[in-house]
């Protein structure tokens, strides 16, 4: 039994230090990228799953967007959210973000086939990843004060 439980614990811990897949997607301007290619030079990365008509989503992202230039300055962290507006609702998109105030990369997986590769349903689902571009972290849902722990998160990664 105790094998058992050690094996599931490493199986379980392991699991959060995969990297991300590679997928094609779009930014705001309609170009393609592949999700290979998000870079932060080695610093931490937040990869947030969002959508228009996802109220907790926003509210995530409008609290996060409240410190970020400081999480910025003390961590070197970049968030970059990822729409998964399908096309009916992808015009809504740069509008929101503009009018926000939003200073994120942002990217549309309309067909949701990121989404689908990284395990998000439901949304918001949020993802932290270290310098190595592995995941350290993840949480789905939110709840105000869900920020502060991605942040305490967020400190633990730069400080390994």
């Amino acid at each position: 039994m105790k094998h058992i439980l050690f094996i599931a614990f490493i199986l379980i811990n392991t699991s959060l230090f995969c990297q991300i897949p590679s997928v094609e997607i779009k930014n705001l301007n309609g170009k393609i990228i592949n999700t290979s290619q998000f870079n932060n030079n080695n610093n931490p990365i937040i990869i947030s799953f969002w959508a228009t008509w996802c109220k907790p989503c926003k509210q995530e992202l409008e609290n996060i967007h409240e410190v970020y230039e400081d999480w910025q300055e003390e961590t070197n962290v970049k968030l970059i959210a990822i729409s998964i507006d399908d096309s009916r609702n992808s015009a809504k998109i740069k509008p929101m973000v503009d009018a926000k105030g939003w200073e994120y990369e942002v990217y549309q997986d309309s067909n949701r086939e990121f989404a689908s590769k990284m395990g998000v349903n439901p949304i918001p689902h949020t993802f932290l990843l270290d310098g190595n571009k592995n995941i350290v972290y993840e949480h789905v849902t939110y709840s105000d004060g869900d920020e502060e722990k991605l942040y305490e998160k967020l400190l633990q990664t730069i400080t390994k």
